[in-house]
């Protein structure tokens, strides 16, 4: 059982996904950060917070608090007091991290097969093999007859 373990760890596939999976975890906290830490304070600065994180929008208030009051709370504050809120600043920044990280996976899938079509090219540079117009049997560039139905071939144009 020990050896079938090994053999199936050790295969290129599962090694392959767990260098993925280890590089997507840090790809995901660098993308998180570069939407928390770069792009949430420039959109404060649209909605005049500094943490858009804590906009919200008051469904229902405390009975016996002023409505004004829960509006000046942290969103944190406001639905420690009782408040029924609705965050929307949360919502924008996960919104925001997707866009980028589908981005990034765009332009990383585009880069990879803009490589894959580089070597396709390069292996369709190779001359193709000629054939002959009868048989259709593989021969010679040079050939003048072919050596599978012995018929005469027509000149090669260079």
């Amino acid at each position: 059982m020990w050896k079938e373990f090994k053999k199936f760890a050790l295969k290129g596939n599962v090694l392959d996904m767990a260098i993925g999976v280890i590089i997507g975890g840090a790809f995901g906290a660098i993308v998180s950060s570069l939407v928390n830490d770069i792009f949430m304070p420039l959109i404060g600065l649209l909605f005049k917070t500094n943490s858009l994180n804590e906009k919200f929008i008051l469904l229902k208030g405390v009975e016996g608090m002023d409505n004004a009051a829960i509006k000046a709370m942290t969103a944190a504050e406001a639905t420690e007091a009782g408040a029924n809120i609705m965050t929307y600043g949360k919502f924008i920044s996960v919104i925001i991290n997707f866009i980028l990280i589908a981005l990034v996976l765009f332009f990383v899938v585009k880069g990879i097969n803009k490589l894959k079509d580089l070597t396709k090219k390069e292996e369709e540079e190779a001359p193709k093999p000629r054939l002959c117009p009868y048989c259709k049997q593989e021969i010679a560039a040079d050939a003048t007859r072919c050596p599978h139905c012995t018929s005469e071939l027509p000149a090669v144009e260079e």
